[in-house]
């Protein structure tokens, strides 16, 4: 139940009150295909991801799936990867509390609630766990409400179904390979490795379950929200430009409101759990600072906790959500493709593992080659950076 928890938390934040507004506005009724598409991409790399967890029980996900089956190079990569792309997810969820909230200074705003965050983490995984649940009732709750407000709305537009809508096929591939990254929460159940009991069990049961359920969700909370029509769809679930009150009637406004808070509160807290566990894990190889692998009294990575929500603080100073949801697109199609060369490598009859690289590969033509040159210039960096600190011991 706890790992099912996790993972619902890490995805339903920014995935539903964010990248579907973000995507609705860009693409239109278009995303009404691109969200079970993205959801069956999402399932071929959650198995993937599911079968390594069970093999290999440690913190750190694809990173100490890439190192034991693939080689120093893939594992480096997959980590390196996976600390860009979920710091920049926590960014955006941070960014977006802030523009809920209405606050005048969002990036300060971001910034604090990144750290007020994280100081929740360094606490512990059992309180962190009782705050999820908390907090994934409040969200779940909102969710249904707005999907209830826009079926209830008189003035409901018309959706359409028809591929040539909206951009056509083209359009929702490129609405495929945006929203994939709104599935993906399901990999900070696979960090769990250490810390959950039978992992080979529980691990791939949690990732299919959440899976299913965030499908579900996401199309009717989509359908809810194009019956509210056109482009104050988009304002709706981002809250950029209009009021929600001037959308949807009370108590709905509130309501969404409040469990757009909740639900964002949740990925951060999650986010910031799962890229600590990798900086550990990293930390303990020496890829990162080894002082970074101290635990506490109760085997906590207190330090790791900090570092990883000292980072998300800094990048919330981007001040965009779009560019931030952008950049984990490209980063964490790269992730994937590790985790599933990985599952193959241990398993080369594995036909979801195949299908994962394949719809990585496919979806990599469909993000915009300046945030690919961003991702790629990174990576270099972290090698290097990887490379001086091995010297330097």
């Amino acid at each position: 139940m706890g790992a099912i928890v996790t993972g619902l938390g890490s995805i339903l934040g920014t995935g539903a009150f964010v990248a579907i507004g973000l995507a609705s506005a860009r693409w239109g009724d278009a995303i009404l295909w691109a969200i079970p598409l993205a959801a069956v991409v999402a399932t071929f790399n959650g198995l993937s991801s599911a079968f390594l967890a069970g093999r290999f029980p440690v913190a750190g996900g694809t990173y100490e799936y890439g190192y034991q089956t693939l080689g120093p190079f893939w594992g480096f990569s997959a980590g390196w990867m996976f600390l860009l792309a979920k710091t920049a997810s926590a960014a955006s969820a941070a960014l977006g509390m802030s523009l809920y909230l209405g606050v005048d200074a969002e990036i300060a705003a971001a910034a604090l609630i990144a750290v007020s965050v994280t100081a929740l983490v360094a606490g512990g995984l059992r309180r962190t766990t009782m705050v999820n649940i908390a907090l994934l009732t409040g969200s779940v709750a909102g969710l249904l409400a707005f999907a209830l407000a826009g079926l209830l709305d008189r003035g409901a537009g018309a959706v359409s179904l028809t591929l040539g809508a909206d951009g056509g096929v083209i359009a929702v591939v490129s609405a495929v390979a945006f929203l994939f990254v709104a599935y993906t929460g399901y990999g900070r159940i696979a960090t769990l490795g250490e810390e959950v009991k039978e992992p080979a069990r529980v691990i791939p049961t949690a990732v299919v379950i959440t899976l299913v359920i965030t499908a579900f969700i996401y199309m009717g909370v989509a359908l809810g929200g194009r019956a509210l029509s056109g482009e104050r769809w988009g304002a709706a679930m981002t809250i950029f430009d209009l009021d929600l009150a001037d959308l949807v009637a009370e108590p709905f406004s509130t309501i969404v409101t409040a469990a757009a808070l909740t639900a964002l509160a949740g990925v951060l807290v999650n986010l910031v759990l799962g890229l600590s566990r990798v900086w550990l894990a990293m930390a303990r190889r020496g890829d990162m600072p080894r002082s970074l692998s101290r635990l506490s009294a109760n085997a906590n990575p207190v330090r790791a906790v900090s570092v990883a929500g000292l980072m998300v603080a800094t990048a919330t100073l981007i001040g965009d959500i779009s560019l931030a949801w952008s950049f984990s697109a490209v980063t964490v199609l790269i992730y994937y493709g590790i985790t599933n060369l990985a599952a193959l490598r241990v398993d080369r009859s594995r036909g979801t593992a195949w299908a994962g690289v394949a719809s990585c590969l496919f979806l990599s033509f469909f993000v915009p080659p300046a945030v690919w040159a961003v991702a790629i210039g990174l990576l270099v960096l972290g090698a290097v950076g990887k490379t001086w600190l091995s010297s330097a011991r």
